[in-house]
Order: structure tokens, then sequence, then C-alpha cells
């Protein structure tokens, strides 16, 4: 079986989503908190890509863009 990239860091991370008891949420709270950060520092990172969208050098450019659209999508699909 193959692993996706999002299936190795719910393994690496662990559950997040609330279940009722309140030990089993405290340690997802901490995984929750953790997959957080780790988002938070991967959009940083595309964010950085996306600042490339106007680079006159194609495969800059085309990385740019793709990163600029995908933050676009995301502000859309979030809804903040």
């Amino acid at each position: 079986m193959t692993m996706t990239n999002t299936d190795v860091v719910k393994k690496l991370i662990g559950k997040t989503q609330p279940y009722g008891d309140s030990n089993i949420d405290r340690e997802r709270f901490e995984n929750l908190k953790a997959m957080c950060e780790l988002v938070g520092d991967l959009i940083e990172e595309i964010k950085d890509a996306a600042k490339e969208k106007d680079r006159y050098e194609s495969s800059m450019k085309e990385m740019g863009l793709y990163a600029y659209k995908f933050l676009s999508q995301l502000e859309t699909e979030v809804g903040f």
C-alpha cells in the first residue's frame, strides 16, 4: 500500500478530531496544535513561492502562479 504525504503526516502527528473524553482530547489537542503549526509553516513556504509569479524565468513564474492560485483557492474555500 502506498502512503500519501497526508497519510504520513497524520500517522506522525496522530488523531486531531475531538473525541469527547478529556484524557483523550488533551492528547488530541496537542496533536491539533502540532498540525496547525505545520500547516502554518507550509503556507509560509507556499506564500514565498507565490512571490515569484511575476518573474520572467518560465519555471519560476510557473511555480509562482501555481502557488498563487492555490492560495487564492484556499482563501475562497476557507472563507476567512
